[in-house]
């Protein structure tokens, strides 16, 4: 039984990094293009920076699902009634971000 709960405890990590290289990932990508763009003082500023907020809130949510997937994992041997609340608080928030950045991604695309 050991080996399983360090398995289970190395694959949620796994999946902490994972989420947490995408989040540097996407801020890094996003820092990039707004430095370009205030470098170049391009004069559709507005539309840029929307664009920019977009594509990282992108990252942020695709980050959050590796997230909840390695607190999913976790709970499998730890399933207490704190470790089940705090993952409904992450689903929750998840799900609240998806819905916006989804809404600010078809108001963009009309």
């Amino acid at each position: 039984m050991d080996i399983w709960h360090i398995a289970i405890d190395k694959i949620s990590f796994t999946f902490n990094i994972i989420g947490a290289l995408i989040t540097v990932w996407g801020t890094l990508i996003s820092l990039a293009e707004f430095l370009k763009k205030e470098i170049l003082n391009r004069t559709e500023t507005i539309q840029l920076n929307e664009a920019i907020r977009i594509k990282l809130g992108s990252y942020l949510v695709l980050a959050l699902e590796f997230f909840i997937a390695g607190d999913i994992v976790k709970t499998i041997i730890t399933p207490t009634w704190q470790s089940l609340g705090i993952l409904g608080a992450i689903v929750v928030i998840r799900t609240i971000l998806s819905y916006f950045l989804t809404k600010d991604l078809k108001k963009v695309q009309a």
